[in-house]
C-alpha cells in the first residue's frame, strides 16, 4: 500500500513545490498540504496519515507544539520535521515532542522521498548535518548511571547505534544479529530505562 502523507507549511509555494515532489513518487500518496498548526490538528485526524513533514516555524502554533498535539490524537503517525532551523534545543524538542526525524528543506528530492519510506520502515531519518549534531553531542556527554546501570553490554550497544540514527535492520546486520532480537533487547531497554518510545529512550540517553 501507498504510503499516505500531510503537509504542514506555511509557505505556500513551498508547500506546493513539496506537493508536487511527493507526488512524483510511486509509493507515496499526499493527501493535503496546511498553512498552519491549528487547522493541521483539526483536519489530519480525518485523513488519518502514515506520514507528516511538518515545518516549525508557523503562524500561531509552532510546529513542535503542534507535534505534541498530534501524537495525542494519531500516537501511530510518524512526523517528520523539514525546516531550515539547525539550533540544537531545536531539534532535541521536536523529537522530545514526538517527531520522529529531522529534515533539512535543502535536501534532494530523492532523499526527502527515501526519508519518508525509512520513517515507515523503523528508521528515524536525519540530515548529514542534523545527524552529525546529534551524534557530537551524544559523544560529550556522560550517561547518567541511573539510566543506564541496568542495561546489558549489548543493550547499551543497541542503544548506542539507535541514538546514532541507525534503523533496526543496520543495527541487526552490524552486530550479526536478527531484527527480531534488537526488537527484543529495545523492548528491555525501554523497560530499564521506563520509557515507552524510540525518542524518550535517546532523550533519556543523551541527558537531554
Amino acid at each position: 500500500m501507498k504510503i499516505r502523507i500531510s503537509i504542514v507549511e506555511d509557505h505556500a509555494g513551498t508547500r506546493v513545490n513539496l506537493l508536487k515532489v511527493l507526488q512524483s513518487a510511486p509509493e507515496l500518496n499526499c493527501l493535503h498540504g496546511y498553512p498552519d498548526g491549528e487547522t493541521a490538528l483539526r483536519d489530519i485526524p480525518k485523513d488519518i496519515p502514515d506520514v507528516v513533514l511538518m515545518d516549525i516555524r508557523l503562524p500561531g502554533m509552532s510546529g513542535i507544539e503542534c507535534v505534541a498535539q498530534l501524537k495525542e490524537k494519531l500516537p501511530q503517525v510518524d512526523v517528520l520535521m523539514l525546516t531550515t532551523y539547525e539550533e540544537s534545543d531545536l531539534i532535541f524538542e521536536s523529537l522530545r515532542a514526538g517527531a520522529t526525524g529531522y529534515l533539512l528543506k535543502n535536501m534532494p528530492p530523492a532523499e526527502l522521498i527515501n526519508a519518508v519510506v525509512q520513517a515507515r520502515t523503523g528508521g528515524s531519518p536525519l540530515s548529514m548535518r542534523i545527524a552529525r549534531k546529534i551524534v557530537g553531542h551524544f559523544q560529550h556527554v556522560k550517561v547518567p548511571e541511573s539510566d543506564t546501570g541496568a542495561l546489558t553490554k549489548r543493550e547499551h550497544e543497541i542503544l548506542s547505534l539507535l541514538a546514532k540514527g541507525f534503523l533496526y535492520k543496520e543495527i541487526a546486520d552490524q552486530l550479526h544479529i536478527s531484527i527480531n532480537t534488537v526488537r527484543v533487547h529495545i523492548q528491555k531497554v525501554y523497560e530499564k530505562m521506563h520509557v515507552h518510545s524510540r525518542s524518550q529512550a535517546i532523550m533519556k540517553f543523551l541527558g537531554k
